[in-house]
């Protein structure tokens, strides 16, 4: 990384954290279209891409490894700086649970981030290699130490709280009880220094207008298959549109298509 890019990290950083903080508008989202290394970065912001987020998933499969914090964090920090070198732009890190269940693991893992260069963070509620999320308590203690470690950078990055209610729900849970259980952890994550808040696996338009009014923090819905489109989703009054995982999927799928062409 160049000596500018560097500087940007920790002073210019708190700008473009400032910068990437007011896109995010109910009822006018960020739409990020999620990339995984500096070539994919690059040709999404050279097509007018406001900011550029990475995905885990795809930032691990691309290295050889599966999502679930498998990729080691030397990798993901690396590919971070690259990542913030190619562009000019806000760039958002996927940090799943933040590499260790401790709050200062996590603030440990937040100060990496920031120093390589993010001015945004993805942090979430899921126990890694467990089937259960961490209690309402726990998780907030757990932003908390993300709020101060970002803060004492001097980057006041935005702290997008991922919740996976909807995600480890069964085929039988109560669509009203998830949504309630969505907006207490929402109210304590907003409390703890939450700035948005990330429901991946909730599709139904009631439920995300329903979710978007009762709570304060800007809402992050996952375009996945059978989610309202973009239009509706501004109408609902979501804040930021994420794609996840697609984006490397359709890029592989066509990769594999003209490579099955060329040697079948």
């Amino acid at each position: 990384m160049n000596e500018t890019k560097e500087l940007d990290s920790t002073t210019g950083g708190a700008e473009t954290a400032r910068r990437f903080r007011a896109l995010h508008v109910k009822g006018d989202p960020l739409v990020l279209y999620n990339i995984w290394d500096a070539g994919s970065a690059k040709t999404v912001a050279d097509s007018g891409a406001p900011a550029i987020a990475t995905g885990s998933w795809a930032v691990a499969v691309a290295n050889g490894q599966n999502d679930g914090e498998q990729l080691a964090p030397e990798i993901v920090f690396h590919n971070l700086r690259l990542i913030v070198a190619a562009v000019d732009l806000p760039v958002t890190v996927d940090l799943e649970s933040g590499y260790g269940p401790e709050p200062q693991q996590v603030a440990a893992t937040v100060t990496s981030a920031i120093e390589a260069g993010a001015v945004g963070l993805n942090l979430e509620d899921q126990i890694i290699g467990a089937d259960a999320l961490f209690s309402v308590a726990d998780q907030s203690r757990r932003i908390a130490a993300c709020r101060r470690a970002a803060d004492a950078t001097g980057v006041q990055a935005f702290i997008n709280a991922r919740t996976d209610v909807f995600m480890q729900a069964g085929p039988d849970a109560e669509a009203d009880l998830l949504l309630k259980e969505v907006i207490e952890r929402a109210a304590a994550y907003g409390d703890a220094g939450a700035d948005g808040l990330f429901v991946p696996g909730l599709i139904d338009e009631a439920a995300i207008e329903a979710l978007c009014s009762a709570i304060k923090l800007p809402v992050n819905i996952m375009m996945l298959p059978n989610c309202p489109d973009r239009a509706t989703l501004s109408q609902l009054g979501v804040a930021r549109i994420s794609y996840g995982p697609g984006p490397y999927r359709s890029a592989m799928k066509l990769l594999a298509d003209e490579a099955t062409d060329i040697y079948s």
